[in-house]
């Protein structure tokens, strides 16, 4: 009996590992003793023995060690970038590039509207660079009260005026500042000493750049 001991402890295995059986099954053990034609395989319940036919070979466990935790991440110092103002001008050149207007023409109009002013309401409620009525600034899908929408809404608008009567710009012109209902019951120009007014201003820039 004494001698089956150290037998059984001089072929143990201390490493956990599988234990593959003849039948192709592997089992997880702690460790394995093999005593002549007897393998004793361990586990934390106990152990099982078997004849050594029955035990094809054994395996080492491959255990795969747990990834490390990343260290903690280094805070960058946070840079604010602060957005660009464009001025009034600028705005202007901008919308007027973006829909094919002549740049002194969205200027001027911009200069007329509102001198240049981006918070300003007229008596009526039109607001800002181009003087838009809140309903216009809806049917635009703009807020009037954000300059770079404001000027881009009202560039916009004087195209499709533009293009509504061939390019005519006194009658473009005249439906921007009196609405296009007034150019159509009058069939032209209304005969309003403000929207005529308006008209001569901007015209006489025109003369200008055609110089």
């Amino acid at each position: 009996m004494r001698l089956l001991v150290i037998l059984f402890l001089s072929g143990s295995c201390l490493a956990s590992e599988y234990a593959v059986l003849a039948s192709g099954a592997r089992l997880l053990v702690d460790r394995h003793e093999t005593a002549g034609n007897k393998v004793r395989l361990y586990n934390t319940e106990g152990y099982i023995e078997m004849d050594t036919r029955q035990v094809r070979t054994f395996e080492p466990d491959d255990h795969i060690a747990p990834v490390p935790a990343p260290p903690p991440a280094t805070l960058e110092p946070v840079v604010v970038v602060e957005p660009l103002v464009l001025s009034p001008l600028d705005l202007a050149d901008a919308a007027a590039d973006r829909y094919a207007l002549p740049r002194w023409l969205v200027r001027e109009v911009m200069h007329v509207e509102s001198g240049f002013q981006p918070q300003v309401v007229s008596p009526k409620g039109a607001i800002g660079l181009m003087q838009l009525m809140p309903g216009t600034a809806q049917l635009l899908g703009a807020d009037p009260m954000d300059p770079a929408q404001n000027a881009d809404a009202g560039a916009r608008y004087l195209r499709e005026l533009l293009d509504k009567y061939d390019g005519r710009l006194w009658h473009a012109l005249a439906a921007y500042n009196a609405g296009p209902a007034a150019v159509e019951k009058y069939k032209g120009i209304p005969p309003y000493r403000e929207t005529i007014d308006y008209i001569t201003r901007i015209d006489r820039e025109r003369k200008k750049n055609e110089q």
